[in-house]
């Protein structure tokens, strides 16, 4: 299993800047890309806010293009977003998301991928 626990969230103003984490732990050999998603309010998850691959090749929503980078350290098998110039459409629910493949006999029992359980991020105007 992977257990992701997501952290540093919290209430900007317009303008700010917070950095997110996603500490991955369990069989986080058999992670490959990861990527963080939101969830605003009303409305279901699914915007993908940015990925990267285990390579560090990065993809960004138009949206935050200029204003995020997503980034992670394999050593210490932690996912990281920083978000500048923050606006009040970026408050939402943030998830970590991370997928696996089958990289030895260990990860076959894994699913597709894991999530993380949320963290909230709010901008005030």
């Amino acid at each position: 299993q992977v257990q992701l626990v997501e952290s540093g969230g919290g209430l900007v103003q317009a303008g700010g800047s917070l950095r997110l984490s996603c500490a991955a732990s369990g069989d986080t050999i058999c992670i490959s890309a990861m990527g963080w998603y939101r969830q605003a309010p009303g409305k279901e998850r699914g915007e993908l806010v940015a990925a990267i691959t285990s390579g560090g090749s990065t993809h960004y929503a138009d949206s935050v293009k200029g204003r995020f980078t997503i980034s992670r350290d394999n050593a210490k098998n932690t996912l990281y977003l920083q978000m500048n110039f923050l606006k009040p459409e970026d408050t939402a629910v943030y998830y970590c998301n991370a997928g696996t493949s089958i990289v030895q006999a260990s990860c076959l029992i894994l699913a597709n991928d894991y999530w993380g359980q949320g963290t909230q991020v709010t901008v005030s105007s």
